[in-house]
C-alpha cells in the first residue's frame, strides 16, 4: 500500500523494450541506495518491482498491460517521475490508502496559477467519474490529492506551493497526462451494494 505522499523526484535513465514486457532504469539520488530486490515503488502512482538496483539507479519491469493502460507507456529517457515507497505498517498515513493500480489516465485542460496554489482541472475519463467526490481524495501521478471542484467529468485540484515543487506538477502543462487512481473505498462501497438484492 502507498499513501501518496511523494519521497523523491526520479528520473528515467532506459527504456527497453522486449515483447511484453519492457524495462524502466530510474535515477534517484538519495532515494535508491537502499532499496531491497523485489521492493514495491510508486513510479508516477504506478505500483512497479525492483528487479535490480546499483547505488543510485534501479530498473523495474513493466508488462505490456501497464503500458497500454497507464501513462508509462509513453514515457521517455530524461523524464521525472514521482516516487514513493510502499508504506511500513509503522508508518503514517500522510496522504490516504492507494495501491499503486491505476484505473486510467487523466488529461489537464486547465491550469490557473495564483500566488500561493495553482488550480490544475484534469478531464477524468467518464468510466471512472462517479468515483469522484468534491473533497474527496484522488491520486493524481501517485500524489494523493483533495478534489477543490468538479464539473461534469472535470475535476479540479488547488496544489500548494509544497506539493509544486516536491512533485512532478510543479512542470505540468496543458495537455500532460496524469495516471488516476480513484479510492479504492468507493469501489468497494459501490460493489457491496451493487450485490444487494
Amino acid at each position: 500500500m502507498f499513501t501518496g505522499i511523494v519521497e523523491s523526484i526520479g528520473t528515467i535513465t532506459a527504456v527497453s523494450e522486449n515483447g511484453a514486457q519492457s524495462q524502466l532504469a530510474i535515477s534517484s539520488p538519495g532515494f535508491g541506495s537502499d532499496l531491497t530486490h523485489g521492493e514495491s515503488i510508486a513510479v508516477n502512482g504506478v505500483c512497479l518491482t525492483v528487479a535490480k538496483h546499483s547505488g543510485e539507479e534501479w530498473i523495474a519491469d513493466v508488462m505490456r498491460v501497464t503500458r497500454e493502460t497507464t501513462s508509462l507507456g509513453a514515457i521517455g529517457v530524461g523524464e521525472r517521475v514521482n516516487l514513493e515507497r510502499a508504506m511500513r505498517a509503522d508508518g503514517r498515513l500522510g496522504g490516504h490508502l492507494m495501491q499503486g493500480h491505476v484505473d486510467a489516465t487523466a488529461t489537464l485542460v486547465a491550469r490557473d496559477s495564483h500566488p500561493d496554489w495553482d488550480d490544475l482541472t484534469f478531464e477524468i475519463p467518464e468510466s471512472i467519474a462517479r468515483y469522484v467526490v468534491v473533497k474527496g481524495s484522488i491520486a493524481l501521478n501517485g500524489v494523493s490529492l483533495t478534489v477543490a471542484s468538479l464539473e461534469g467529468n472535470r475535476a479540479t485540484v488547488s496544489l500548494i506551493p509544497t506539493t509544486l515543487a516536491d512533485t512532478t506538477f510543479g512542470e505540468a502543462a496543458v495537455g500532460f497526462v496524469a495516471n488516476v487512481e480513484v479510492d479504492i473505498i468507493a469501489k468497494y462501497v459501490e460493489k457491496m451494494f451493487g450485490d444487494r438484492s
